[in-house]
């Protein structure tokens, strides 16, 4: 049981109003895939996966425990593994998950499992890197996939998939185009050739705000679930969905001449309040936070953070603010507050939100 004080609470109707922004630019026939990988963006996978579970197509997760932890938890919703392993192929059939094929070593090893055990049309994905060059089959590999397709019944191609490489920046718009349309004629060539047609989709988030038109059958939602667009009027459109908070342990009277921390960071010129807060960089604040860069909410008033951010603690200025020990603290609770955070942590916000450590308490509030 998980009894820390510092709590992410992910605010469930932020969630749904996430979903349903998106759903509004999309054509009502096309599919939904929510994706839960990396423990929701930083929440928690299997508390959004539950709570979305009826009200999306798919869900997609990275790698296969994230896949068999939705499982565990009662979730039936199909769920695509985006980067499966050789090694975790069988695990993924014993759990009903579907696999991202990427390449013939996998693509050959996942066939052979099917062959032995025997399966019947068992759903996989094979993806085509269409510029990203991340991970994919090459469209001149589709001669190749479709024979060996062809010689069995022991899978069935679920979707064909690409990723766009800067969907985001518009200033790249030729280069999305693009892909998309590469993306768009290895698909008609695949169809032709295998004799049904798979599900295709290309679109995560900004390609939804971007470029609609090449929604297909389904689009991916990952970062604008959690409250972030592609710039700043998509995510005023948003609601923040990650609320982080703790509680102040202790309170300090610091004398002038005194410091603060390790490597006495903070060296006090004036008599000051200090509060220690119950959450460090192994929590997942960055160091580059401390000495005043970064703040909290206590009493709905900034205290910035004096001294090194430490492993399981930061200290924080409240000399100008009414507090006790035991008050709450907000360490973020809107898009503003996490841009700060990674403004000063000169990063991205999928790293700030994922960076949260597994040992902070999380919680779905509806």
């Amino acid at each position: 049981m998980n009894n820390h004080v510092t709590v992410l609470e992910i605010d469930g109707n932020a969630l749904l109003h996430n979903l349903n922004y998106f759903k509004k630019k999309l054509n009502e026939k096309t599919k939904i895939l929510a994706v839960v990988k990396a423990f929701g963006y930083g929440s928690d996978g299997v508390l959004v996966a539950k709570f979305l579970q009826d009200k999306v197509d798919y869900f997609a997760v990275a790698y296969t425990h994230e896949g068999i932890a939705l499982r565990e938890a009662g979730v039936k919703t199909p769920i695509l593994v985006l980067h499966p392993q050789i090694s975790n192929l069988e695990a993924i059939t014993q759990h009903h998950l579907e696999p991202n094929l990427y390449n013939f070593k996998i693509f050959e090893a996942f066939l052979q499992l099917a062959e032995s055990i025997p399966l019947i049309n068992y759903p996989l994905h094979i993806k085509f890197n269409t510029g990203l060059n991340r991970l994919g089959f090459c469209h001149t590999d589709i001669d190749k996939i479709i024979t060996k397709l062809k010689n069995t019944n022991y899978v069935k191609v679920q979707s064909l998939f690409s990723h766009l490489a800067a969907s985001e920046d518009l200033e790249e718009k030729d280069f999305t185009v693009n892909q998309i349309s590469n993306f768009t004629y290895t698909a008609q060539q695949f169809y032709k050739l295998l004799g049904y047609k798979p599900m295709l989709h290309i679109l995560n988030t900004s390609g939804v705000v971007n470029f609609a038109k090449a929604q297909f059958d389904m689009v991916r939602i990952g970062i604008g679930l959690y409250g972030f667009g592609n710039g700043a009027k998509e995510t005023n459109q948003l609601k923040n969905t990650h609320n982080l908070k703790s509680i102040i342990s202790q309170i300090h009277f610091i004398e002038p001449g005194e410091t603060v921390g390790y490597n006495r960071a903070f060296f006090a010129k004036n008599p000051t309040k200090s509060a220690t807060i119950p959450i460090g960089h192994a929590d997942g604040l960055s160091r580059k936070l401390g000495n005043k860069k970064g703040y909290v909410l206590i009493n709905n008033k900034k205290a910035k953070i004096i001294g090194n951010v430490c492993m399981d603690m930061i200290m924080v200025d409240v000399t100008k603010i009414d507090c006790k020990e035991g008050d709450e603290v907000i360490v973020f609770n809107s898009q503003k507050m996490l841009q700060d955070f990674t403004t000063v942590s000169e990063t991205i916000v999928y790293e700030t939100l994922t960076a949260i450590s597994n040992r902070v308490k999380k919680t779905l509030k509806k």
